[in-house]
């Protein structure tokens, strides 16, 4: 039987977002994979340097409409840092708030995503009908129900009153009992189970050594949460447990998903009922003290990554983005080999993928040959180590830079 290469994308089967996945296949398997980045590239990084922080706060939200406040609290943080500045516990306390209900909104979405691939529509039905409540009550706290525009430097614009946090707690009721259902749907109704269980497996070692975050890491079994490995915002303070599943599938990574609702549902119980008193910002100068700060922030899909350099101005130096998406694609190829073709879209959608907050190119022109070339991670790993070594920077006492990774 011979090979055929099938492309798929740049628009994406699941998501109308622009992704390239070449496959090559025998019969129905898939042999090998290839991802492409590259089909849209916005400049948001490069956009951040013209503007100032305060400015940057509102585009750094739209990066993505799902994880908005993800985005600008991790950018938040870096800036927090590097001004020398710590904000109140209220203001601590209500960036959680809204934290867990971006996620609980991000997980509904992805449920019903799911459903839709595999032609489970009442699925997608119901969890869509209970993100609607979830978006309710953000637009409720925040006056938005997909940018909120809470964050500013220095902490909160939007206080939580006694009436807001009992329609909260309210709606936080009904939604745990529903999700009690899709507990049940993803662990015991037999065509579900069936039709997921060994799809895009993913073993522990290859999460940890491909990199995988979130629940796609999760969901083999590897424990790792921001939220626990480096508390931000109040999860110091707030009792929750990491979820783990030993499937390492995509049946897995529905089940760690479901399973973290009910963990975001004590997290928001917990923080409404002991919200501090207090202020809600605290001062911050326009221009920031010269330095940088890396934050780090667990999004729904994973952990989100921010670095930001200050020169003493109202305006940063540079901006630089890790969405978690980029950590989950290197282990999108390896799923996909080995699967059929029909568990493609399926195997894509699990890892809940945001390529709009992903997608990425870099090119190398020639002059001297007149060319431009793609670089590749190995090429632009390469270049970053001359690159610093023209500047008096040797990296190769580093064991995990060098070249022969000893």
């Amino acid at each position: 039987m011979g090979k055929v290469v099938v492309p798929v994308g740049p628009q994406h089967p699941a998501l109308k977002e622009p992704e390239g996945f070449s496959l090559t296949l025998e019969g129905e398997k898939v042999v090998s994979a290839t991802v492409r980045l590259g089909y849209n590239h916005r400049g948001i990084e490069k956009a951040c340097e013209e503007r100032t922080y305060t400015q940057n706060i509102y585009l750094i939200e739209r990066i993505c409409g799902i994880c908005s406040h993800t985005h600008s609290t991790c950018f938040i943080q870096c800036v927090e840092e590097l001004a020398g500045v710590e904000i109140t516990s209220r203001a601590a306390y209500i960036r959680t708030l809204v934290g867990e209900l971006e996620r609980i909104h991000s997980h509904l979405l992805w449920l019903g995503v799911a459903g839709h691939e595999i032609g489970f529509d009442t699925l997608f039905m119901y969890s869509w009908r209970d993100r609607e409540l979830v978006m309710d009550l953000l637009a409720m706290l925040t006056g938005n129900r997909v940018n909120y525009g809470i964050n500013t430097i220095g902490g909160v614009r939007r206080d939580v009153s006694s009436e807001q946090i009992k329609d909260i707690l309210k709606t936080v009721d009904k939604l745990e009992e529903r999700t009690k259902y899709y507990i049940e749907v993803l662990t015991q109704e037999t065509t579900i189970v069936q039709r997921l269980a060994g799809v895009g497996r993913l073993s522990k070692e290859d999460a940890i050594r491909l990199g995988a975050a979130g629940p796609t890491a999760r969901a083999a079994g590897v424990k790792r949460d921001t939220r626990k490995d480096d508390p931000y915002a109040a999860y110091g303070e707030v009792p929750f447990e990491v979820i783990t599943d030993q499937n390492s599938d995509v049946l897995g990574r529905g089940i760690v998903r479901v399973k973290e609702l009910m963990e975001s549902y004590k997290i928001i119980r917990y923080v409404l009922e002991r919200l501090p008193e207090g202020e809600l910002t605290v001062k911050v100068p326009k221009k920031i003290p010269a330095g940088e700060a890396i934050s780090r922030y667990e999004a729904p899909r994973g952990e989100d990554v921010h670095y930001v350099k200050s020169n003493g101005t109202e305006m940063p130096e540079r901006v630089k983005v890790r969405a978690p998406t980029l950590a989950n694609l290197s282990s999108i190829s390896h799923m996909l080999e080995g699967g059929y073709l029909a568990d493609v879209p399926i195997i894509i959608a699990a890892i809940d993928p945001c390529f709009s907050c992903t997608d990425r190119m870099i090119t190398v022109t020639d002059r001297e040959k007149d060319s431009k070339s793609m670089l590749d991670w190995n090429k632009l790993r390469a270049y970053s180590i001359d690159w610093h070594k023209e500047r008096g920077l040797d990296f190769s006492a580093i064991s995990h830079l060098r070249e022969d990774g000893r």
